[in-house]
């Protein structure tokens, strides 16, 4: 019986594992099909437009040019529009140059030279070549070999080439009109984007002040490099409202959106400067725990008391009554930083400089003005100031 008891009891071990681990695996389960299927309805709207464009490119090509099979018009309506949200407008104009140029250089020298592998190799590095020497970038050059390669193996006879090159233009006419008469996306988008921006810059200075709080060097160092990386951040956010401003400039259709998107077009450069404000916050706080400097015990209060402004602003991009509770959050905390003692630690000055001219910054994206904004952070009688 001695040595049934241990075998009996690994086993009891492994069921109450087993019982432990079962809920825990059915939730991650679940927590990743809602990210998944939040992920597609993000997508569905763009997904559709993709798909019905390229209903309408094959059955334009096919039914009014004439063409026995269209095929390039819905690949080229789908390309065009793409699997970003930025720059449909100038995505389609490269693409359809790209295979103009592609098309043009491949139906010559397969005119001239016939076909082959040592003309398939010439011909494509001929045809990005001449992309490149035009100025083209990533999209078009790659469009101009990748058809240029088509026209070579595909459709040897020149004549074919010509209706390749009116279907990839009627598809990318389909795309983009389905960009500008339905691009309901590029409308929320940009305010989705810098909703994100600002959460995440909230969470960074949480994440900072509760390693300036308890001195832990790994969690600043973690802080750092999300504060970093929150520069991509801001060029998707940039990239999302230049679509959104040219969609409401050419659409009929959503022209009346117009200054609620220039609005978020108009947070970029404030928010910006307050990115890299709070980047240089951040490493000044992980500095002064990694050189073991002195720092008031008061500043992740600040900083936690900055996150909740920026959380507020964040949340008035969609409930414009919570711009009132940021402004005054923000102008309160600007007041006490101007009755705080001077530090004595350089890292210490640098953070409070840093934290009054970060409100600055906030405080515009309440839609205060610049000089409103420093009136809410006053100058303190000891010299320092931020601007």
């Amino acid at each position: 019986m001695g040595q049934v008891d241990p075998v009996r009891l690994t086993l009891d071990q492994l069921r109450e594992l087993r019982d432990d681990i079962a809920p825990q695996a059915a939730q991650r389960s679940r927590a990743s099909i809602r990210r998944r299927v939040e992920r597609w309805r993000s997508r569905a709207f763009f997904i559709a437009q993709c798909a019905l464009a390229a209903g309408v490119a094959w059955a334009l090509g096919r039914y009014v040019v004439g063409h026995k099979q269209p095929f390039f018009a819905p690949v080229a309506a789908m390309v065009c529009l793409g699997f970003s949200y930025g720059q449909r407008l100038r995505r389609v104009a490269e693409v359809m140059v790209g295979v103009a140029v592609g098309v043009g250089v491949g139906d010559l020298f397969v005119h001239v030279f016939g076909t082959g592998i040592p003309q398939i190799i010439f011909v494509i590095a001929l045809a990005m070549s001449v992309a490149v020497l035009l100025g083209a970038g990533t999209l078009m050059t790659t469009q101009a070999g990748v058809q240029a390669a088509i026209v070579t193996t595909l459709l040897p006879n020149p004549g074919a080439g010509f209706s390749r090159w009116l279907d990839a233009v009627l598809g990318g006419l389909v795309a983009l009109a389905a960009a500008t008469i339905a691009p309901a996306a590029a409308i929320r988008r940009p305010r989705q984007q810098a909703s994100a921006v600002l959460n995440e810059l909230a969470e960074i200075l949480i994440e900072t002040a509760d390693g300036l709080r308890s001195r832990d060097e790994e969690a600043l160092t973690d802080a750092l490099r999300r504060a970093r990386s929150s520069e991509s951040r801001l060029d998707e956010l940039r990239s999302a409202a230049d679509e959104g401003v040219a969609v409401v400039r050419l659409s009929p259709f959503r022209r009346r959106h117009r200054g609620r998107v220039q609005e978020i077009a108009d947070l970029v450069v404030p928010l910006d400067r307050a990115i890299r404000n709070i980047r240089v916050l951040v490493r000044r706080c992980a500095v002064s725990v990694w050189r073991d400097e002195a720092m008031p015990a008061e500043y992740p209060m600040l900083l936690e008391r900055l996150a909740d402004g920026t959380r507020l602003i964040a949340e008035s991009l969609f409930e414009p009554a919570a711009e009132v509770a940021a402004h005054r959050v923000l102008g309160e905390l600007g007041r006490r930083t101007a009755e705080l003692p001077l530090p004595t630690g350089l890292s210490a000055v640098v953070v409070l400089g840093q934290l009054r001219s970060t409100i600055v910054d906030l405080l515009e994206l309440t839609g205060t003005s610049y000089d409103d904004a420093r009136k809410l952070v006053p100058l303190r009688l000891d010299g320092l100031d931020e601007k």
